[in-house]
């Protein structure tokens, strides 16, 4: 195996590793979701308001709080589902780039060019360093992979 095609090899893997991990904390997180069903979610989210040492009446906190008022059971095991949906597809893409399918190749560009759109407009409202570390990391990986796809399929001339 050359050298290019290691290197090949690494950085599709790297970003089926990058999938993966998205898959994980997102599982991880409709976990958490189902360990707050049959609980007092106003109380829990007063709670760690406090914990953080968060003034209530500041905009995201007060937000927090009126969200949790508004969570019904239902409502949980919907998130979950959602977050279960969802890493099952990181799941499924890191699986298909870990062994190079093709389809996984379209679908790592098209799944992170549908976020660009949305992390430019939250770039306008408002600058942080977070925003932008997601913007950047997604725009290498979408023209990264997008240059894997034009390989793919360029055309291989005979000598």
């Amino acid at each position: 195996m050359c050298i290019h095609q290691q290197k090949h090899i690494r950085g599709v893997r790297s970003v089926a590793f990058f999938e993966a991990v998205k898959g994980l904390f997102v599982l991880m997180a409709g976990c958490g979701v189902l360990t707050l069903i049959h609980h007092d979610y106003q109380l829990i989210a007063e709670d760690l308001i406090q914990h953080l040492h968060l003034n209530p009446a500041n905009h995201y906190p007060k937000i927090f709080l009126d969200l949790s008022r508004n969570l019904t059971d239902a409502r949980l095991w919907l998130f979950a589902l959602f977050a279960f949906g969802y890493s099952g597809l990181r799941f499924a893409e890191a699986y298909g780039l870990w062994w190079q399918k093709g389809w996984a190749e379209w679908f790592a560009v098209a799944s992170g060019a549908i976020y660009i759109p949305f992390e430019l407009r939250e770039l306008f409202l408002g600058v942080n360093g977070i925003k932008i570390l997601a913007f950047v990391i997604n725009m290498i990986i979408v023209i990264y992979m997008a240059g894997v796809l034009k390989k793919r399929y360029q055309p291989k001339w005979s000598e």
